[in-house]
This record gives C-alpha cells, structure tokens and sequence, in this order.
C-alpha cells in the first residue's frame, strides 16, 4: 500500500500485555497489583509508544473483565488455558492481534511497571528498521520487554509458545534479533513480590 504523496504508510504495531497468571509469589494475579496500577501502566506505555490497539490478556482473574479496572479503549482477551503456562497467554495474544490491521506486535508483561513509553517507542523504532522485524529491549545487558515481532515471525513464535516458554525458545534460535539498549530510561524489572514495608 502507498499513501498520496507517494510514501509508505508507517507500520502498524498492536500492542499485548501478558496479564493472565496467578501471581503466586506476589500473592495476587498482577493484573490486579496495586489496585490496577500495573495494568494500567503497561497500557500506556503501549498506547503512547505508539501501539493500536493495546490488547490485555487475563486469565486468573476470570473471562469477563469484572474484576479488573481496563483502561478506556482496551481491548481484552481471556486465556483459558492460561493455567498452563505463559505460552497460552502469548498465543492468545497473537490470535487477537490477527484479527487487527497490525503488522507488528510488542509485547509487555503486567510486571514491568517502570517500562515506559520511550522505551516502546524506541524498541519499535529498531524493528521497524530491522530486516527480520525483530527487537527487544535490553536493561544493563539482561533481555527485557518490550519484544516486538513482526507479523512474518506469528505463525513460527505462536507454535514454539508453549508451558512458560512464551516467545524465548523461537527468539534464542534467531541470531537476527536487535537488541536496544534502554538502560537510560528504565531498570526493565520485572516484580515478582510485594514491595517490603519499611520499618
């Protein structure tokens, strides 16, 4: 496709925020972590990273958003499977973001909350100018999120996802992945307890 004045159209990313586990060490499924206040992070940072549509998987929470404070404008899709392990989320996730124009997807889970637009923006950025259409964040040499795939890679990424193994077995088997350095703007940890209280 090529717009009017003869150029192409920029490409269209989808995002999809992991949201569907238990949360058994953090005592809670994290889609609910700090009155929703993860969620609701992981969305923007999608959203103003320049994702559409923002897709949120749930799982342990239950098939209807109920329980769980979605952002205006956020889609949602329920796993119900989730229970086996990450893989059933991301796969969930792919099949939603079929169904939309997107020609990529970046991925974030729900327990990334300092992760924010900037580095979305620049994550997509690389794979938008990657040849293989694959990039990840990276946070003081350790791979982190967002990891943004090309629409080329789903069918590949959706068969190697299963148990807790998400999207890793297909991208360590991948030399080509860019890797984006965001150390400036953001740690990339990922929360899996409650914060301790200070005495």
């Amino acid at each position: 496709m090529v717009v009017s004045d003869g150029t192409a159209p920029d490409p269209v990313c989808a995002g999809i925020v992991l949201a569907a586990g238990a949360g058994t060490r953090y005592g809670m499924p994290k889609a609910l972590a700090e009155g929703g206040a993860w969620l609701r992070s992981a969305v923007a940072a999608l959203r103003d990273g320049g994702c559409d549509p923002v897709i949120v998987v749930l799982g342990a929470t239950g098939p209807a958003p109920t329980a769980v404070d979605l952002p205006d404008g956020t889609d949602y899709v329920w796993a119900a499977d989730w229970a086996t392990g990450l893989g059933a989320s991301l796969r969930a996730g792919l099949r939603a973001a079929a169904g939309t124009p997107a020609d990529y997807v970046a991925i974030m889970p729900v327990d990334t909350p300092d992760v924010g637009a900037d580095v979305v923006a620049r994550v997509t950025a690389a794979a938008f100018a990657a040849p293989t259409g694959l990039a990840r964040a990276v946070f003081h040499t350790t791979p982190g999120h967002p990891v943004v795939i090309s629409n080329k890679h789903w069918t590949s990424v959706y068969q190697a996802a299963v148990r807790d193994s998400g999207a890793r077995t297909y991208l360590a088997g991948n030399n080509d992945m860019v890797c984006v350095t965001c150390d400036d703007l953001a740690t990339g940890d990922d929360r899996d307890f409650p914060a301790t209280p200070h005495a």
